[in-house]
């Protein structure tokens, strides 16, 4: 017998495969389908445990599917732009690009050694020209629809990284990436208008199976609000300031009004103001601060008082006007109606600042109304202090109110979202370069499709300064008007990321494209992907982004379906010493470390048979040698299997009952939710069984190796290398890869009845006949009904129960 050695075994059948084509797709309307895609990596040095997961996982899906008939789509592809790689080539003195390239060699060779069933021809680098000249083609098309503008915004800028950051990427007022703190900087940026599909956007119905939290996750980001826009009119500067509520109801608690420090009432207050001085000092101290919601939440509340005054629409009184730091122009109409009575925000604030609080909702509990409140009264009730209102119910009054002021114009129903427009701009080089072309003659126009891609110059000095590396290079910015012909300058901003991301599924659905971004037959046959997998961290952005990209190209015919991903699956994280990997805590596990010394197989099978692919992994040497233990265990029995003689047959139809019964549980765990760790525990049963009956010789060589065959069949898709070479060792010829899944018909006929001891407290009390499948709750449930011993157990606690497989049942209970 050979030894086990998985690395010369396993590189053997990872050339083999990519010798024969094995994993390439074709696409065929007369075949059902199944896209199966894992979110692709960013090309850093190389791939981590969690990308081990996440990939590992996704092959087990696709050889099952392939094995059970389908025509498989599994792609592969890097996520290659983006400020890393930038950051790269300050520190270590390369080329974005050189930087880039280099990985992406590492990622591949690293994907193809864990034995990946990737089609490889359809590789996606979304650096490369061919791959973004389309990102430059859809936002010109965008452009044509007004989905796209340019606009003065103040924007997240970290000082360090030198550009500007998602609101996201603004952790506790750091940089996610460098760890310092986040300003804010006046930018002129351009966004995608992805409000116009909000509503689009919050309907799930083509979504197969998503995780709730997911869902929910989308639907909070989207934060769709139904109030009601009312005009506060300021007579200094002779105009309305709107304000969005949902609680209209509490209008005649409002005691103060609050704008975002970016308001753009701000400027026309300042310059009237006898408070300008002081009011730009405190403007200048928040552009300090992040504008992230998660932020804001947390910053101790601080204000300025304008010394201006606003006309309450219904009472006439003059409410003073403050800037505030707690008041995001992202939201709503970026000013807020303050009622410190009943928002605990405002609460805050006025407390602070010794302003008035005036009660208008009474809390059903209260006897009394209480002369202070220690705390804002959110909840429901009736009004009071509210003139013609007083003795509705709140939400009764929150309607009539709002009716009221229609009938005056003071203003009117409305829905805000908490969804801003995607800004794409990014003040850096290692991006997609934005098709706009500055013309003093023309204005601001978009470049010819046929002169796309514009590259980015690879001769480029990058200096880690705030503005883009592009602007210093004048090959790349100065240029002719694609309309008129005349001198004119480009765009130096390059696109967010995120735009590469949003439809490189796409892309992969389509095979040798030149002349378009993807061939429209092809990507309706094989979209939308049946299963996606990645992590939780992607949840809001990405997949939101991409939900908005589909809905738009299918607006524009390009597409018929409305929704990317059917399914999806978060998996995740792996962990040691119970938290997460990571060079700074010094508990990295190398992947390639561990496949020089147990091979890929073993690797997979870990990573698989540790934890549901849902909940975090946590990493066990123990759990590695054991999974090791297992496939030497499966090697030796091979051969054990090859030179067996049977003695007698008697466990002829015990072997096919057990094979059936393992085929259908392996089969039901991967159909269920992926549950691989049962469906290989369930393996690891079968064997263990299997080597009992091959010692006792007590079953024939026919039945013995057609049930070996059937395993080493359900046992590929987790670990295809070595099951690959059992396979051929026992002379088949056809690859697994195209091997039938076995079915387990035979499984309820043969489905016979045994018996088992009943034990009391270890006393034996007689035996009771069960099927073979029972588990232990059904023998308990079964004994429980049989009188001869519900006399032992009725009316007491039931301890602990000790199962010896189709063998005997001890019930300890409480004497």
């Amino acid at each position: 017998m050979e030894k086990y050695n998985p690395n010369n075994l396993e590189k053997k059948w990872q050339k083999i495969w990519e010798e024969n084509d094995l994993f390439k797709a074709e696409y065929s309307y007369e075949k059902k389908k199944f896209y199966i895609l894992e979110m692709f990596p960013y090309t850093s040095a190389q791939i981590h445990m969690g990308h081990v997961r996440n990939y590992t996982i996704g092959d087990v899906v696709a050889r099952y599917k392939v094995m059970n008939g389908y025509n498989i789509l599994h792609p592969i592809g890097y996520d290659a732009f983006g400020l890393p790689a930038e950051n790269a080539a300050i520190k270590q003195n390369i080329h974005p690009k050189d930087w880039t390239y280099k990985n992406i060699e590492t990622i591949r060779e690293q994907l193809k050694r864990l034995g990946i069933s990737y089609c490889w021809e359809r590789e996606v680098i979304t650096c490369d020209p061919e791959y973004y000249r389309w990102n430059q083609f859809f936002f010109i098309q965008f452009f044509k629809r007004n989905l796209v503008y340019k606009k003065m915004a103040p924007a997240n800028w970290c000082p360090f990284c030198q550009t500007v950051l998602a609101n996201e990427q603004v952790i506790d007022g750091k940089c996610w990436r460098c760890g310092e703190n986040v300003e804010t900087k006046n930018l002129e940026q351009w966004f995608v208008k992805i409000t116009d599909y909000a509503e689009r956007l919050l309907d799930f119905s083509g979504i197969r199976n998503w995780p709730e939290r997911v869902i929910t996750m989308q639907k909070n980001w989207i934060g769709k609000s139904e109030g009601c826009e009312i005009y506060f009119y300021i007579p200094d500067i002779e105009g309305n300031l709107n304000v969005f509520t949902t609680r209209a109801d509490t209008l005649f608690g409002v005691t103060y009004l609050v704008l975002s420090p970016y308001h753009p009432f701000v400027e026309k207050i300042k310059r009237i103001s006898s408070r300008k001085n002081e009011i730009e000092k405190f403007i200048e101290r928040m552009t300090k601060s992040s504008l992230s919601v998660k932020d804001i939440l947390k910053i101790e509340k601080e204000g300025i008082n304008t010394e201006i005054f606003a006309i309450h629409p219904i009472t006439q009184e003059r409410i003073p006007v403050w800037i505030g730091n707690y008041v995001l122009m992202e939201y709503g109409t970026g000013a807020v109606m303050a009622v410190p009575a009943h928002d605990q925000r405002d609460f805050e604030f006025a407390k602070k600042y010794d302003l008035p609080i005036k009660i208008v909702i009474k809390n059903p509990e209260w006897k009394e109304i209480p002369e202070k409140l220690e705390k804002a009264y959110e909840g429901p009730g009736i009004m009071i202090n509210s003139d013609i209102f007083d003795g509705l119910d709140n939400e009764k009054g929150e309607e009539e109110i709002r009716k009221y002021l229609e009938k005056i114009n003071k203003g009117k129903k409305a829905i805000y979202y908490k969804l801003k427009d995607w800004c794409i701009s990014r003040q850096r080089y290692w991006g997609t370069p934005i098709p706009i072309v500055y013309c003093q003659k023309c204005g601001v126009v978009t470049e010819k499709e046929e002169n796309l891609p514009i590259e980015l110059p690879y001769e480029v000095k990058i200096t880690g300064r705030g503005e883009s590396p592009l602007k210093y290079v004048e090959k790349f910015i100065k240029c002719k008007c694609p309309v008129c012909g005349n001198d004119a300058e480009r765009e130096t901003d390059t696109m967010d990321t995120f735009v590469d991301s949003s439809w490189y599924f796409l892309r992969y659905a389509s095979k040798d494209i030149k002349d378009k971004p993807f061939d429209k037959n092809e990507v309706n046959y094989w979209m939308p992907v049946d299963q996606y997998i990645g992590g939780i961290e992607h949840a809001i952005l990405h997949l939101l982004y991409s939900r908005f990209f589909i809905k738009v190209l299918k607006d524009m015919g390009l597409i018929d379906f409305e929704e990317p991903f059917e399914n999806l699956l978060c998996q995740g994280m792996v962990i040691k010493d119970g938290v997460k990997m990571s060079k700074s805590k010094g508990n990295v596990v190398d992947p390639e470390d561990i496949i020089k010394k147990y091979g890929a197989d073993t690797l997979r099978l870990f990573i698989l048979f540790a934890a549901p692919p849902e909940v975090d992994l946590e990493w066990s040497e123990k759990g590695i040698e054991g999974c090791w233990r297992f496939l030497n265990r499966v090697w030796r029995l091979h051969y054990e299997v090859k030179n067996y003689e049977s003695i007698e047959t008697k466990n002829d139809e015990n072997l096919e009952f057990i094979i059936n019964k393992t085929i259908k549980g392996v089969t039901e765990d991967i159909e269920k939710e992926f549950q691989f760790n049962t469906a290989i525990a369930k393996m690891m049963e079968f064997i263990n069984f299997f080597s009992k009956i091959i010692n006792e010789k007590s079953v024939s060589k026919k039945v013995l190796l057609d049930s070996w065959k059937k395993f080493i069949k359900i046992l590929y898709p987790f670990v295809p290398h070595i099951s690959e070479e059992l396979w051929k060792d026992l002379g088949e010829n056809k690859f697994l890869f195209y091997e039938k899944w076995p079915s387990y018909e035979k499984f309820e006929k043969i489905d016979k009845k045994i018996s088992i001891g009943v034990q009391i407290n270890g006393k034996l009390k007689g035996a009771v006949e069960i099927s073979q499948t029972f588990e232990v709750n059904e023998i308990l449930n079964l004994i429980s009904e049989n009188e001869k011993f519900k006399k032992f157990i009725i009316g007491k606690k039931i301890l602990k129960t000790i199962y010896v497989k189709n063998r005997v049942i001890n019930i300890v209970i409480e004497d």
